[in-house]
């Protein structure tokens, strides 16, 4: 830290993080999937040369992609070592999600940095393609018991040796997908993003020179550090537990403990997931890497002013058992990750609630509902429309939740239906905030919504719904009340089932006219229901946000004096 400067360390680090933000901008403009050019699914990154962790990252890239795209790093790292080969305009890629985290419809590229031919750092892009192919449309399978029934799956190997692109690992990756364009336009968008950081590293270091660079990039981690550490000696020891569940893995009926312990001590912190569910037979399990990087955007949550590089999990401990649900090894199915990690920070957030509860807001509502629609259309081609949908925050200790938003995990936001209604043949009947939905509160959680999809395609279409939430209702914190059960339902004919496995389904058959109706959770509340003040529940009535029969029951009578 006393070989550089203050401000020149805040001027390199803007200066850093522009470089990150500039690649997640220059992929979101040419990618050609939705996901990422509409939802900013993707991230960009610098990590160390030697170590591959977290140096930089933009604003604007998935948090969870922070800490996993470090253990890509490292992967390549090790491949390289084995290897004994490594040359400037090398490139790799690759979608193990059991090496790199998350899952396999997240595509990595890593790039080597050199400086005057010595490798310097890492440039990292991530994305999430369209379609990878595997059994379903979209890659999210509930009923995969394996991950080769998800997706495609490539280790890391070498795409460009030098500069000179390999072909033939272009022509595999085309011939696995249903969407051989969408790929094509994101690879190459990836590509632009990683030629973009390194003409902007060439920049930074003819300016300030490689060692002073260096100095900053070792500063900031060391900073990083100390922050972290400053926040926890400010909490009180001690050590608090908290569970919640999964609804089932897709497969068995059953439902899945999520469990934490927390304890603080000192300047330190362990997280203990010990007695979590083992690895199941469902794409609910998640690697470790995965696990790694919940626990970084938890944190991260928490302390919002940390930094995104891995110098802040240097005084945390996390304790996975082998064998868990959070360390599953090959080729255990991991395509519904998300699912998983949002349980991981509910239950984070229920434990330091207990600790710290002006820190804390109550839990989201805690599925992505990852839904795909997909058929052929009359002149014969695929179309696969896959998104994810939002629901509601959890109320904090100064304000209620936010109404219809995205999940705790991530920047990404929701597709605009006017882009997913020009690209496919769907309609919205219906894209609302859904009424009585958020737990009660002195802050009430946020308001889930209802989105009632109708199929316009005469050949039909094909459903299917990966999501949570659907048994165990997002919980509340500091006796605020749980927000409303996630419910899915598909009209065929006159009639609107709902799934056996209550949240997640393949294979429902829909015929032109037909439609599929998603009623997303609601957030947990904040603090005890009858601290809320009247006229705000009757401000809530008035917007048509909590009818008058639940404002009586969950608020009592007393709401009505707000409305005078």
């Amino acid at each position: 830290m006393s070989d550089i400067d203050p401000i020149t360390l805040s001027v390199l680090a803007g200066r850093m993080e522009q470089i990150a933000d500039e690649m997640d901008a220059t992929l979101f403009r040419a990618a050609f999937n939705p996901i990422i050019a509409e939802a900013h699914d993707a991230s960009h990154g610098l990590y160390h040369a030697e170590t591959g962790d977290t140096l930089v990252q933009g604003k604007s890239g998935l948090p969870i992609f922070v800490g996993v795209m470090s253990f890509a790093v490292k992967a390549v790292i090790e491949k390289v070592a084995a290897d004994g080969d490594l040359a400037d305009g090398d490139i790799f890629i690759f979608n193990d999600a059991h090496i790199g985290g998350t899952h396999l419809s997240d595509m990595r590229l890593v790039r080597p940095y050199f400086r005057e031919g010595k490798l310097f750092c890492w440039l990292a892009s991530v994305g999430h393609w369209h379609d990878v192919g595997g059994a379903v449309p979209g890659n999210y399978n509930p009923a995969a018991t394996e991950v080769f029934q998800e997706a495609f799956v490539l280790p890391p190997v070498r795409m460009a040796r030098a500069g000179v692109v390999n072909q033939d690992i272009i022509d595999i990756l085309l011939r696995n997908t249903r969407l051989p364009q969408s790929a094509q336009g994101d690879l190459n968008g990836q590509l632009g993003a990683l030629d973009l950081g390194v003409r902007r590293m060439d920049e930074l270091l003819d300016e300030y020179g490689a060692d002073t660079v260096d100095a900053a990039l070792d500063a900031l981690g060391i900073r990083a550090e100390r922050l972290m550490r400053s926040e926890l000696a400010a909490i009180p020891d001690g050590r608090w537990e908290a569970e919640d569940f999964l609804d089932n893995d897709g497969i068995a009926d059953t439902p899945l403990p999520i469990r934490v312990a927390l304890s603080i001590s000192g300047d330190r912190m362990h997280l203990d997931f010990t007695g979590s569910a083992p690895k199941c037979a469902g794409p609910v399990n998640i690697a470790l890497p995965t696990t790694i990087a919940t626990v970084y955007v938890a944190i991260k949550h928490i302390f919002p002013l940390l930094p995104a590089n891995a110098g802040v999990m240097r005084p945390i401990e996390v304790t996975v058992p082998e064998g868990s649900i959070l360390s599953a090894e090959f080729p255990a199915p991991t395509g519904g990750y998300t699912e998983t990690i949002l349980r991981m920070i509910d239950v984070v957030f229920c434990a330091f609630a207990q600790a710290v509860p002006d820190r804390v807001v109550a839990n989201a509502y805690g599925t992505i509902n990852a839904l795909s629609i997909a058929g052929r259309r009359s002149n014969g081609k695929p179309w696969v429309m896959f998104s994810f949908y939002g629901g509601g925050h959890g109320g904090s200790p100064e304000s209620d939740g936010l109404n219809h938003g995205n999940a705790p995990i991530s920047t990404a936001t929701i597709p605009p239906l006017e882009i997913l209604e020009a690209a496919y043949p769907v309609m919205f009947r219906q894209w609302a905030l859904r009424r009585d939905s958020a737990g009660a509160g002195r802050h009430r959680g946020g308001l889930g919504a209802v989105y009632e999809i109708e199929v316009l395609e005469e050949n039909g279409a094909e459903g299917f719904l990966f999501g949570e939430r659907g048994r165990f209702a997002p919980k509340g914190v500091a006796g605020g009340q749980e927000g409303a059960l996630n419910v899915f339902s598909y009209r065929q004919g006159a009639e609107w089932p709902h799934p056996p496995l209550v949240s997640k389904m393949r294979g429902i058959r829909l015929k032109q006219g037909e439609a599929v109706r998603l009623e997303t959770p609601g957030g947990g509340g904040y603090g005890p229901p009858s601290e809320r003040d009247a006229g705000a529940v009757a401000l809530d009535v008035a917007r048509d946000y909590l009818s008058a029969a639940e404002a009586d029951r969950l608020y009592g009578p007393t709401w009505r004096e707000g409305m005078r």
